[in-house]
């Protein structure tokens, strides 16, 4: 498609989908300079919310191993906006032809908002040439594939596994090897009859969470919300299943009820030894572990999920950000090389994880020798690989349609009612169903 008949196409989805700001954007916009630059000095316009990636490109421009044999000489022009601010930002300045990035961040539960009209067609590098030397060594390009082809690199695996107070659960005799989550919930009640002790939480706080809370039991389980071509898949047993446990977890007391996992009552829950054990992905340990209990370093220690006894796998997956290029613009190829440098090899992927502690999407990195051997002193030097490596190797998929949050809007709150006792889970998943087909007519 022309650049003429692009922007045209992106108007009529910006009048449509931006409302005002887009009018107000087109009114004023001008055709800019996007005579590609090919080598040489350039500017990489970069867009983010997390200053982990700042630090974390910043770095890597500044490796010459990394960067040494490019033809670009990189600087980094930053701006940091807000995740669901950003795609907003980014189309009004596409539609107006204004100060689009040439690499942005995207939150992966905002991707769905550029996966129908042909919005990430229009505006994004298709990576299908780019990741095809790879094969199946990239582990993370479901969630940012639309019609079958990739438009994000994720930074992070983002792989759930259980934390748990290794020193709490000698205590009270709950095996760290326990074999399956009915298990640890045997234990669960009994540590919250007695002791007033949880060894998980489910979210009860907006829809996005309480939804987002089931998914990550969902996948575990063996579930898909929506399958390659974009359908509904919740209407299963897994998933009646998985709320089921869900809402005796929380009746009994094995599971605790909290807005989210970094609300002060989730602190106060962790800071008091209410809460001994949370199935969490591994930026947790980082964000929500050190950072509210510092003082319980050696403590706590982390391990692969104990499998549903009914089956499904050993690990599940809950956030991410994927990066993507902005296509036709003059920084175009630089951005792509640079995020190939960075995302694409063996070099940048450990510099990815020593710089900002992002997790490998290359899957041979988890049988990498500098890997291997890495220990976590928060966890009792504990050697984390030993627990990634298994868990990457059996991460369920998780794909995106782009009605994605209007499912997570409909669900969240049936869902928080079977959690409440208020219904059954069943009736749940069905309403939730149906309210998700009466929006998206499907």
């Amino acid at each position: 498609m022309s650049d003429l008949g692009r922007r045209t196409l992106l108007r009529g989805m910006g009048v449509a989908g931006l409302g005002l700001l887009g009018g107000r954007l087109l009114g004023a916009c001008a055709t800019s300079d996007r005579s590609p630059i090919t080598s040489g000095p350039v500017g990489v316009r970069l867009w983010t919310h997390d200053p982990g990636y700042v630090t974390t490109f910043q770095t890597a421009i500044a490796d010459p191993a990394l960067m040494g044999d490019s033809g670009f000489e990189f600087r980094l022009d930053i701006t940091n906006v807000a995740p669901t601010d950003l795609i907003t930002r980014m189309m009004a300045q596409a539609i107006a032809d204004g100060n689009t990035p040439d690499l942005a961040g995207l939150v992966i539960d905002q991707f769905a908002r550029v996966m129908g009209s042909s919005i990430a067609e229009n505006l994004f590098v298709d990576l299908t040439d780019t990741v095809a030397p790879l094969g199946d060594e990239l582990l993370k390009l479901a969630p940012y594939t639309v019609e079958g082809k990739p438009y994000s690199l994720d930074a992070d695996n983002s792989i759930t596994v259980l934390y748990y107070r290794q020193d709490l659960f000698a205590e009270h005799g709950v095996p760290e090897e326990v074999a399956t989550w009915e298990e640890l919930a045997e234990h669960g009640e009994r540590l919250a009859r007695d002791h007033e002790i949880s060894l998980g939480m489910v979210s009860t706080g907006d829809n996005l969470a309480v939804s987002n809370s089931f998914f990550q039991f969902f996948l575990q389980r063996g579930g898909q919300v929506f399958d390659a071509a974009g359908e509904l898949r919740l209407d299963s047993v897994e998933a009646v299943e998985v709320l089921e446990f869900m809402a005796t977890g929380v009746r009994t007391g094995f599971l605790l009820g909290l807005p989210d996992p970094y609300s002060s009552a989730c602190a106060a829950a962790l800071k008091s030894g209410r809460l001994a054990a949370t199935a969490m992905p591994n930026w947790y340990n980082a964000y929500g572990l050190q950072a509210n209990v510092p003082d319980q370093q050696g403590r706590w220690r982390m391990r692969t999920l104990p499998p549903f006894a009914g089956g499904g796998h050993i690990a599940s997956t809950l956030g991410g950000t994927g990066f993507t290029v902005l296509k036709d613009q003059a920084g175009t190829a630089a951005a792509l090389d640079l995020l190939s440098r960075v995302f694409l090899t063996r070099e940048g992927q450990l510099l990815r994880y020593r710089s900002g502690g992002f997790l490998p999407t290359l899957r041979s990195l988890y049988r990498d020798p500098e890997l291997v051997e890495e220990r976590d002193e928060y966890l009792g030097d504990q050697r984390v690989f030993d627990v990634y490596a298994p868990a990457a190797e059996d991460l369920p998929l998780f794909h995106q349609a782009p009605s994605m949050q209007i499912l997570t809007d409909v669900l969240g709150g049936p869902v928080l009612d079977a959690l409440r006792g208020r219904t059954s889970p069943a009736a749940a998943i069905d309403a939730g169903i149906t309210a998700y087909r009466q929006q998206v007519k499907r």
